[in-house]
């Protein structure tokens, strides 16, 4: 290492070990917002370093959003600054209007990808269609939980579009779009075997178009069984 080096990485090293007590000292409550930071002198004193080394640390925790510097006040402590909400992280899948309003959304995106999936399609994908829609059956026979594998059979129709947003758009979303689900407390007992019956039928209508390339009936199809569930929960939504 040169010479001219060594400067540099020491008083990087600095700066950071300081910005780091400073920012543990906020993030503990010891320094609330609208507290003053001490002076640089004061600083420079607790931390054993020069002024520069301070200024720099300072600078580094304005750039965080952490403190202000003041004109003829001193520097700062600012209120922490609340995350933007991220998409879907507020949905609630016990509250009826909450599964009302993700059927919708999947209306808009799922028939899209079932069209696609029926010309786009590979044979790998198709295996792992019917895989998929062979899990539902098996899980149903058995009298287990369903709506595992019911979100597999709809991601592996949103992957065989092949655009990776519609697999992102499920994987975002995740297995609780699956309406039934808000009514389970851990079996498909609660769900009448007829209605159950009725869901496969209609999984099987969206396969069977994919798998002959039938685009606009696979639309029609994922239309028919995702609008079957909304018109289900609005009617159980108003009774």
């Amino acid at each position: 290492m040169t010479e001219s080096l060594k400067p540099k990485t020491k008083g990087g090293s600095l700066v950071a070990r300081v910005a780091d007590a400073l920012r543990t000292e906020i993030r503990s409550g010891n320094l609330k917002p609208g507290d003053r930071l001490p002076s640089e002198a004061k600083l420079t004193e607790a931390h054993g370093v020069s002024r520069t080394v301070i200024r720099e640390a300072i600078a580094s925790l304005r750039a965080d959003g952490m403190v202000e510097a003041r004109q003829g006040a001193g520097v700062f402590v600012l209120e922490a600054e609340v995350p933007a909400p991220q998409p879907f992280q507020n949905i609630d899948y016990v509250r009826l209007s909450s599964m009302i309003e993700m059927l919708e959304l999947r209306t808009a995106v799922e028939v899209e990808a079932a069209g696609l999936a029926a010309t786009r399609r590979s044979a790998q994908q198709e295996e792992r269609i019917m895989n998929a829609f062979k899990a539902v059956s098996d899980a149903f026979a058995a009298g287990v939980v369903t709506t595992s594998a019911d979100y597999d059979l709809h991601y592996a129709i949103a992957e065989a579009a092949n655009n990776p947003r519609f697999p992102e758009f499920l994987e975002m979303v995740g297995a609780g779009i699956i309406p039934r689900r808000a009514l389970q407390t851990g079996t498909d007992e609660m769900i009448s075997a007829d209605y159950l019956r009725q869901l496969q039928a209609e999984h099987d209508r969206i396969v069977s178009a994919i798998m002959t390339g039938n685009e606009e009936e696979a639309r029609t199809a994922m239309r028919d069984h995702l609008r079957g569930a909304l018109a289900r929960y609005r009617a159980l939504l108003r009774s």
